[in-house]
C-alpha cells in the first residue's frame, strides 16, 4: 500500500504566472480522492510533479509504493499497436527493453547476421528478466476483459481501429488489475461509455489501491471518490483546498466555505478600519496636546502590527465562463434520415429532427454515433453549398448507403471528440480570432480578447492551440461555434474535458441558442438537459426514446 503527501509546493510558468501557490495536501493508503478545479488551473500540471515527470520548483512531494500513471490523452492514439498503447503504462525498464526487440527485428530482417542475431537474443533473455512475460499474462486478462480477443491475437491490432473509449478502458483494465499501488489517473472516464463509467465506479470503489484522479464526470463524482481536492483560482497564485467527503456534501462545504471567508475579511476590515480611525483621532489631537503622543505611537504601532500579520485568507475566485451560442431559424425539419445506413456498424435507420430539439446520441463505443455525427458535419449525403463545413478542418468521408439531408438554412458546427485540428496547431488563439477563415470574419484584437475572457481564456491568448489542457481546447471550440453562425451544433462529447462550472455554462448556452443540437454524450448528468434520445445499439439497430435508457444501452452492449 502507498500513499501521496504533498507539501508547499509552488510552481511558476515562463510568463513569470504563478500557477500553483504553497499547495499542500495528503492522499492516505487506501483512500479515492478526486482532484478538480478549472480548466487550466494546474491539475496536469500537478500530477506530471507527483509522477516524477516534472520536479516542483518549491515544496516537497513525498509518495510511498509502486506507481500507476494514465495521462490525460490516453485514448487519442492513432500510431502503434495494442501492443504499444498497453506498453505505455508499463514500467520504463519494459518499456525500454520492448524497444530493444523491436530494434533488433527490424535489424534482423536488414541484416541476419551472427551479431543481430545475438542482439536479439540478448534482448528476449531481458524481457523474462524485468518482467515481460508476466505482464503478458496480464495482458491476456486486460484484452479479453476489454476486447474479448487473446493478447496474442490482439496485439497487433492497429490502435487507430479503436475507439477513445476502448482504448482508455484496456489501459484502466491494465492499471486496475495491475500490481502498482498507488495509481495516478487523468480523466480516465473519458471516452467511456455509459457500461465503462458503471464499471470503472464499481472498480474504484472496490480496490484496494490508493488513487489520485483527475475527474469533471459529475455522476462518477458522486459515486466514487470518498475525498475531494479543489485547486481553487486566485490572484496570486492557485492553492488547494480538501474535503474530507464525497462530492454529495462537496458543494454545500464549499459554499459554506466561501461564506466563512467572506465573513472572515468583512470583520478584519472593519478592524483595519476602526485601527486606521484611531490612529487619524490621536494624530489630530496630538497636534494641541503633548499628552497624547504615547498613545499615538501605540496606535501606528498596532496599526503597523495587524497590517504586516495581513489578511485572512483571500475568497477564492469563482470562474465566470459566459457562453452565447446563438444560432437563427432555419426550416422545420433540421435533419431528415431514409434508410439511412452506416456501411458495418448500422442497419438502415429513418430519422426527423426537428427545429429546436435537443437530441441525445447515446449507446456502446463503436457503435457508430460519432460516424453519424461526422457524416452530418459534412453537409449530409451530396450536400448542397449552404451545408457545406463552416470550418477548415477536414472532415472524413463516411461510408453509407441511403440518404441524410439537411433542411434549408442549416449550418452545421461540429465539436470533435479527440480534438483533432491540424489547421490550428501552430497558431496563437488571439491569431485565429484575429485573422479568421474562409468560413469566419476576423476580430479586432480588443474584440478578441474580450471574447477569449467570457470562454476564461484571457490569460492564455498568446499561447498556441496545442499547448493548452484538454479542457482549454474545449472551451476553445465551443468559442470558435459561437462565432461560426451554426444554426446546427452537432457535439461529440462535449463535457468530456471541461471543468464542473464551463459544463454548466455550456448548458445555460444550449438552453438559450436558437437552433437545433445533436449530441454524443456519455454524461449521465448533462443528457439530463435532452428532449429526446436516439439509441444506437451493439446489434447495429438504431432506437428513439423520450428517456435515456442507459439499461438498454447497458445490455446492448
Amino acid at each position: 500500500m502507498g500513499h501521496i503527501d504533498v507539501q508547499h509546493v509552488t510552481h511558476t510558468l515562463p510568463d513569470g504566472r504563478v500557477l500553483l501557490l504553497d499547495v499542500s495536501f495528503r492522499v492516505a493508503e487506501g483512500t479515492i480522492t478526486a482532484l478538480i478545479g478549472a480548466n487550466g488551473a494546474g491539475k496536469s500540471t500537478l500530477l506530471r510533479m507527483i509522477s516524477g515527470d516534472a520536479d516542483p520548483q518549491e515544496g516537497s512531494i513525498v509518495r510511498t509504493g509502486a506507481l500507476g500513471v494514465m495521462r490525460q490523452f490516453v485514448g487519442h492514439m492513432t500510431d502503434g499497436t495494442v501492443r504499444d498503447l498497453l506498453l505505455t503504462v508499463a514500467p520504463k525498464a519494459v518499456q525500454d527493453v520492448a524497444a530493444r526487440i523491436d530494434a533488433a527485428e527490424v535489424a534482423m530482417m536488414n541484416d541476419d547476421s551472427e551479431r543481430n542475431q545475438m542482439a536479439y537474443a540478448q534482448a528476449i533473455a531481458d524481457w523474462a528478466d524485468v518482467g515481460g512475460y508476466d505482464l503478458e499474462v496480464l495482458w491476456d486478462v486486460c484484452t479479453m476483459a476489454s476486447l474479448q480477443l487473446p493478447f496474442d491475437q490482439a496485439q497487433h491490432r492497429a490502435a487507430a481501429n479503436m475507439s477513445g473509449g476502448e482504448q482508455k478502458r484496456l489501459v484502466l483494465e491494465a492499471l486496475l488489475r495491475g500490481t502498482d499501488e498507488v495509481l495516478l489517473l487523468d480523466e480516465p472516464d473519458n471516452y467511456l461509455d455509459v457500461l465503462g463509467k458503471l464499471w470503472l465506479e464499481e472498480q474504484l470503489r472496490e480496490t484496494k489501491k490508493t488513487v489520485l484522479l483527475v475527474s469533471h464526470d459529475r455522476e462518477l463524482l458522486s459515486n466514487a471518490p470518498t475525498h475531494i481536492v479543489t485547486l481553487e483560482l486566485g490572484i496570486a497564485g492557485n492553492t488547494a483546498w480538501m474535503h474530507g467527503g464525497g462530492f454529495a456534501t462537496y458543494v454545500d462545504a464549499r459554499a459554506d466555505r466561501f461564506a466563512r471567508f467572506e465573513e472572515l475579511k468583512r470583520r478584519w476590515d472593519e478592524e483595519h478600519q476602526k485601527i486606521k480611525d484611531l490612529v487619524q483621532m490621536y494624530a489630530v489631537k496630538a497636534k494641541f496636546n503633548d499628552g497624547l503622543a504615547s498613545r499615538l505611537q501605540a496606535a501606528r504601532t498596532r496599526l503597523r502590527m495587524f497590517e504586516e500579520a495581513g489578511p485572512p485568507q483571500a475568497v477564492p475566485i469563482e470562474q465566470n465562463v459566459k457562453m452565447r451560442l446563438k444560432g437563427g431559424r432555419t426550416g422545420k425539419r433540421a435533419v431528415v434520415c431514409e434508410q439511412l445506413e452506416l456501411t458495418g456498424l448500422v442497419q438502415p435507420f429513418d430519422l426527423e429532427v426537428w427545429f429546436g430539439e435537443r437530441i441525445g446520441v447515446l449507446g456502446a463505443n463503436g457503435s457508430g454515433k460519432s460516424h453519424f455525427l461526422r457524416l452530418l458535419a459534412a453537409g449530409g449525403t451530396n450536400p448542397e453549398v449552404e451545408h457545406l463545413p463552416i470550418s477548415d478542418v477536414t472532415i472524413e468521408p463516411v461510408n453509407h448507403s441511403g440518404v441524410a439531408k439537411l433542411g434549408a438554412r442549416i449550418r452545421p458546427g461540429w465539436f470533435a471528440q479527440t480534438h483533432h485540428h491540424p489547421e490550428l496547431l501552430g497558431r496563437k488563439l488571439v491569431d485565429v480570432l484575429h485573422r479568421g477563415d474562409e468560413h469566419r470574419d476576423g476580430m479586432q484584437r480588443e474584440q478578441a480578447a474580450r471574447a477569449l475572457d467570457r470562454y476564461g481564456l484571457a490569460h492564455a491568448s498568446d499561447q498556441v492551440f496545442e499547448s493548452l489542457s484538454g479542457g482549454q481546447q474545449a472551451r476553445f471550440q465551443i468559442l470558435l461555434l459561437e462565432l461560426s453562425g451554426a444554426t446546427l451544433l452537432l457535439l461529440d462529447e462535449p463535457t468530456d474535458n471541461l471543468d464542473l462550472e464551463s459544463a454548466e455554462a455550456l448548458e445555460k448556452a444550449l438552453e438559450a441558442f436558437e437552433g437545433t443540437v445533436l449530441a454524443v454524450t456519455h454524461d449521465r448528468w448533462f443528457a439530463r438537459s435532452f428532449d429526446r434520445f436516439i439509441i444506437f445499439g451493439s446489434d447495429a439497430s438504431v432506437r428513439e426514446s423520450d428517456d435515456p435508457l442507459w439499461n438498454v444501452t447497458r445490455a446492448a452492449r
